[in-house]
């Protein structure tokens, strides 16, 4: 006989307890625990979706054979450059995002051009009825005989229309509104969300659909519901910006396909996303001439270069403990760099407040911004501009040493090719290649050597 069992679940990490606690010992989450029932016996065992096929048997490695799976390509290159080269089948993406921030336009956009191509689409939205996906789809200039809209929130029925129509493309807007009948749970809780995209999960992999589903986020920047959810799809997908400005920043976090980190760049416009080819020169064209504190970096986001405006503001401190912000990079890098330019150059820095930002809302966390970020705070300290057709590429070590960077030559010739006339950047990446005709390449050892070249005194 089956047994109805209550349980308490945290709606941040799913952390399970019998009983209900104030303070998640998972996540450390307050009020966080929400009841919820379940039925256990022989009755549930049917609700538990996987992968596997009747008379599965394990294979040699070596006698099976791989081959190639076709991509599907959308008119949008930002977008295959960030899944990978397409859209794979079979595949599960998840999206992220702010609400407000574009998810619903860039897949509603996504499925106007595979349904040009006549590739059917089914469109599936939890939150919007068929008129108002109407509405924004008028507004977008979306109209195919080949896009198919459907409002409905029931697992079940959103898998019978799937068997039905056999799309090539379906998207569920969003996970946390679909429910399935046999979890007692209301949708968007753990539970709900667990069991809806592990049989999504099977329908992808068992009929070779790919599917796309929208994720909500948390106040905090992360997808809602467990981080199981991230585990399970091929790909994560987060959607950034601010919905104030017009650039949109689709970044990739995983991805089973393709190379992670890898970042693509979008307009917002009236009728629509529209895509940013060459991100540098839109990052670089609000730079002003002449200022201190202001340097150019060429920052490495998956395959692709781009050249970003890092600025430092270092003014006296009235406090005792001076303040250290910084915006788009780690703070704690900046307290580092700061510690390498007081005790190997000799900055009185201490009683100084420091606020680092990086131009355009690109967040950088690679090391090879920190002579950049080196460079603008002692520019800034000393009231010096660097040349406005520098640029600075380098980690820091912390006995002042410039460390080796990767992809030395991808960089440079972005450089190049907005019209940079030097690069300094560490010694030891000076071997191995050619340099661009139009651009000098200086080496340099220490972050001493990179101040006495990129800010004479």
């Amino acid at each position: 006989m089956a047994k109805v069992k209550t349980k308490f679940v945290c709606q941040e990490c799913g952390y399970e307890s019998a009983k209900w606690m104030g303070k998640c010992p998972g996540c450390n989450n307050w009020n966080s625990f929400v009841e919820e029932t379940s039925i256990t016996g022989k009755q549930t065992r049917h609700t538990f979706s996987g992968i596997t096929t009747a008379g599965s048997k394990p294979e040699k490695i070596t006698s099976i054979v791989s081959k190639q799976e076709p991509r599907i390509s959308t008119d949008l290159k930002e977008l295959n450059r960030v899944l990978g080269g397409g859209i794979v089948p079979g595949s599960l993406v998840l999206i992220g995002g702010d609400p407000g921030i574009g998810k619903s336009t860039l897949l509603l956009q996504v499925s106007q051009q595979l349904a040009k191509k006549q590739l059917p689409v089914l469109y599936i939205s939890g939150e919007e009825s068929t008129r108002q996906t109407k509405l924004r789809a008028d507004r977008l200039g979306v109209s195919s005989d080949s896009l198919y809209v459907l409002a409905e929130t029931n697992l079940l029925s959103i898998s019978n229309h799937i068997e039905q129509l056999k799309p090539s493309l379906v998207i569920i807007d969003s996970i946390q509104t679909i429910y399935r009948e046999e979890v007692t749970s209301a949708p968007g809780s753990v539970s709900q969300v667990r069991e809806c995209t592990s049989e999504l999960m099977r329908i992808a992999k068992t009929s070779g659909i790919p599917i796309l589903i929208v994720g909500h986020v948390t106040k905090e920047g992360a997808i809602a519901g467990p981080r199981l959810l991230e585990h399970m799809v091929d790909t994560v997908l987060y959607f950034e910006g601010e919905r104030h400005h017009t650039y949109r920043i689709l970044r990739g976090v995983k991805n089973r396909f393709g190379s992670t980190n890898e970042m693509g760049i979008f307009e917002m416009k009236e009728e629509g996303l529209r895509e940013v080819l060459n991100p540098s020169e839109i990052f670089l064209e609000e730079r002003s001439q002449g200022s201190a504190g202001s340097t150019v970096v060429a920052s490495m986001e998956g395959t692709r270069p781009i050249l970003v405006e890092i600025q430092a503001l270092v003014s006296p401190s009235s406090f005792g403990n001076p303040r250290r912000m910084a915006t788009g990079i780690d703070h704690n890098r900046v307290s580092l760099l700061m510690a390498v330019l007081e005790k190997r150059v000799g900055l009185m820095l201490q009683n100084q407040d420091a606020y680092i930002k990086v131009a355009g809302g690109v967040k950088l966390d690679e090391p090879a911004i920190d002579l950049a970020t080196a460079i603008s705070i002692a520019s800034s300290f000393r009231d010096i501009p660097t040349k406005p057709d520098d640029i600075f590429i380098g980690e820091v070590g912390l006995t002042g040493e410039i460390r080796r960077v990767s992809r030395i030559e991808q960089r440079v010739q972005e450089a190049a090719k907005l019209g940079f006339k030097r690069v300094i950047c560490p010694q030891n990446n000076l071997d191995g290649w050619t340099y661009p005709k139009d651009i000098e390449v200086i080496g340099v050892k220490t972050i001493q050597d990179a101040l006495n070249i990129g800010i004479p005194r």
